[in-house]
């Protein structure tokens, strides 16, 4: 039975440093949705929590539109078809990913919805993460930017998060030596004793340089999440052709006026190189992605690990969370029914 009203989250102010209380709305909308020819009508289940979410906010030049003031949040989840508009293919009852934003309810194009064919030892909300964007990045990010070899030596950072935590297993499984870095010693002990990195390193230990030195000595690949500092004296720790994948920066996503790096000079005698990628780019690729990490998956070779937050008011003081280090794992909104298996 379809409800009278239904909740969704919009932008209300770009946030000129960290995001607060008054970043985003609340709204109770009517119930008035229903989907046209080639629309499906979807219940939202899970959304997915991401770092690029922050860049979204800023009204500049990026590979998608910022996010418009008044606008749903635009976010990535894992939805149930509940009405289908004519001509679509999609049944009710189906389940897929699609960009729903922070919504309860949401009409889209039936060619913006992606179904869900869940493989061998996997749950409905790997999709948001290990065979989702996260692993998709991770893989990606890894091979193709990274270029990463046995034998090598592989640092990450935030190497706790969604992201992180798939690309330190993929290093192990394809034969690299790999140091993590992260900002507890609760995550570091996660990342050595349950994902079996070769070191993990508490960027927040005043010994950490010298840790870091004895740890990695010089570096083939640098899969970096955050940026900043840490970016900076990475590049003073480069074997020659080292390269690094720049995946985020959440060092610097809160900071109106990001200080820079100054050791880039490293780049030119170590033959080395740097480079951005966005994973929507190897879109006609997810499926090689999916396969390879699902047969892992299978194998008992990549753990999981989600951060779940309940209930999508909890949505905005929860992306901030992703910041701070207040999560590990995967973090996801459980906006509607069965929770997982986790």
């Amino acid at each position: 039975m379809a409800p009278q009203n239904y909740t969704r989250i919009v932008l209300a102010e770009r946030p000129e440093a960290d995001i607060t209380p008054t970043t985003f709305r609340k709204e109770q909308k009517p119930f008035d949705l229903k989907p046209g020819r080639g629309e499906v009508l979807l219940q939202v289940n899970w959304l997915s929590l991401d770092p690029a979410m922050r860049g979204w906010l800023r009204d500049t030049r990026s590979y998608v539109p910022p996010v418009q003031i008044g606008a749903v949040m635009r976010a990535g989840g894992l939805c149930t078809v509940i009405g289908a508009g004519e001509g679509t293919k999609l049944k009710v009852g189906d389940v897929g990913y699609a960009a729903a934003g922070w919504t309860e309810y949401v009409v889209i194009q039936e060619s913006e919805v992606t179904k869900i064919e869940i493989p061998e030892g996997g749950q409905l909300l790997d999709f948001l993460g290990l065979l989702g964007m996260a692993g998709m990045t991770a893989y990606f990010g890894l091979l193709d930017v990274g270029q990463i070899k046995a034998g090598e030596t592989l640092v990450v950072s935030g190497a706790a998060g969604a992201v992180g935590s798939i690309v330190c297993q993929m290093g192990k499984i394809l034969g690299a030596k790999v140091i993590a870095i992260a900002g507890s010693d609760e995550k570091c002990q996660w990342l050595k004793e349950d994902l079996g990195v070769d070191a993990a390193i508490n960027y927040k230990s005043p010994t950490f340089r010298q840790e870091f030195k004895s740890a990695v000595g010089y570096l083939d690949v640098f899969f970096d999440n955050v940026g900043g500092e840490l970016l900076d004296f990475a590049l003073t720790r480069l074997n020659k052709g080292a390269r690094i994948a720049l995946c985020g920066a959440i060092s610097d996503y809160n900071v109106p006026k990001p200080s820079g790096i100054t050791s880039y000079q490293n780049l030119i005698s170590q033959r080395a190189r740097i480079e951005g990628f966005i994973v929507f780019d190897y879109k006609e690729r997810y499926p090689e992605g999916i396969k390879a990490l699902g047969q892992w998956l299978a194998e008992g070779k990549v753990k999981r690990k989600f951060h779940v937050v309940e209930g999508l008011e909890k949505a905005p003081e929860a992306l901030p969370m992703l910041f701070t280090g207040g999560n590990t794992g995967k973090l996801v909104v459980h906006v509607s029914g069965a929770d997982a298996r986790l």
